[in-house]
């Protein structure tokens, strides 16, 4: 699979100065990190969940979890896991590529029991997703995740921690909460894909619900949070682990306080108003602006609800030309010894050592999610990946 691969050909030679690179499931783990895009969530109950996955995975959606968590109710837990295991028997005659398929679960005793329930149709599975994870909990879980690997012979199962307890949320408990998921997560390196937030569950601590014209940033609560998760977590010294996005709730027109937050110009630029007009009456201005901060704040990836959401994380993944111009200047091996230069744009100063980690986090993603031509910017990337 490959990030665009669900554009033509032509349309991406026309796009791409170096196209998305493929990568499979058993791809290194930090491609996969790094290429998780938006993981769009669905509940486990889906009658159809199979004929979902290859919807949408027609569409670019390259990672998918099924949930069998927050998103269904307790009463439906039996079946939506009954539910799975007819779905993933399906998708087992499938030859052409899926999504990376992970499965949310409620207890540490429900990993082992799918995946024997699975059979060999669990090859389909790249891991699991654990809420509510703290030291405790985390131990229990990953543990669960390599037995399971064992008994059902099945290389590669990876586990997404969710970042989401009231002991990280609360002051006098985070620092003890966030170096007790540290001390598990490093333990369990190997196993670890990402790292999730859960920041919906931080709102509900304190009975709050960000509005569409807001991101989780301007909700200084959970900003604290996620800066102290990526401060701990995600630093870029070898020890850090990719961190994904919050989730973005909306997917229709709500009233707004607000003005818009999408410049006219550059749709005005691509003779394509009206994709400003509908990405506003969707409310997804405001998940705009949240991927940007998100990419600003460390984090990488995003959970989505809507297929709507998917294109845009996408479309804003891919790394400018002038981004990569930098990071290859940056990365020279004749300026090894660091230095400062003016930009090959000449309009900023790159300066070597400090602005190395930025620049090797931006060739993973460039790799992952390829490098725009020069004259391609945001809208046409979103207008060819919505015109599928």
């Amino acid at each position: 699979m490959r990030h665009f691969g669900h554009i033509s050909p032509t349309v991406r030679k026309d796009l791409f100065h170096q196209e998305p690179a493929e990568f499979t499931a058993t791809s290194p783990a930090r491609i996969l990190a790094a290429a998780l895009g938006a993981t769009l969530y669905s509940p486990a109950t889906r009658p159809q969940l199979a004929a979902d996955i290859r919807k949408q995975a027609a569409r670019g959606v390259v990672s998918m979890v099924l949930c069998l968590e927050d998103s269904i109710s307790d009463g439906d837990v039996d079946g939506a896991e009954e539910n799975l295991v007819r779905q993933f028997a399906a998708l087992d005659e499938d030859t052409e590529e899926l999504p990376l398929l992970f499965i949310r679960v409620r207890t540490p005793e429900q990993i082992p029991d799918l995946v024997r329930r699975l059979g060999g149709s669990a090859r389909k599975l790249a891991g699991f997703v654990l809420p509510k994870f703290d030291e405790k909990r985390g131990i229990a879980f990953l543990d669960a995740v390599a037995d399971a690997e064992i008994s059902g012979s099945h290389a590669g199962l990876y586990a997404m921690p969710v970042l989401e307890t009231p002991e990280l949320l609360h002051l006098e408990t985070r620092v003890e909460a966030l170096a007790g998921i540290s001390r598990t997560v490093n333990a369990y390196r190997e196993r670890v894909l990402a790292l999730r937030l859960g920041v919906t569950d931080f709102c509900s601590a304190y009975g709050l619900r960000r509005t569409p014209d807001m991101t989780a940033y301007d909700v200084q609560i959970v900003a604290g949070v996620i800066a102290d998760v990526v401060n701990v977590l995600s630093r870029a010294d070898g020890t850090g682990f990719t961190v994904t996005g919050p989730v973005w709730e909306y997917f229709r027109s709500q009233q707004r306080l607000f003005k818009p937050q999408l410049r006219r110009s550059p749709f005005l630029e691509e003779g394509v108003e009206e994709l400003r007009t509908a990405l506003i009456e969707h409310d997804l201005d405001g998940l705009l602006r949240e991927i940007e901060l998100d990419r600003a704040n460390g984090l990488l990836g995003k959970t989505c609800i809507h297929p709507a959401h998917v294109t845009p994380v996408h479309a804003l993944s891919v790394v400018s030309h002038e981004e990569f111009s930098d990071a290859q200047d940056i990365l020279r091996p004749e300026r090894g010894g660091g230095g400062v230069m003016r930009s090959a744009y000449t309009n900023k100063m790159n300066e070597v050592k400090p602005h190395r980690a930025w620049a090797e986090r931006t060739m993973l993603r460039a790799e992952v999610f390829g490098v725009a031509k020069e004259e391609v910017g945001f809208v046409d990337l979103l207008t060819a990946g919505l015109h599928v």
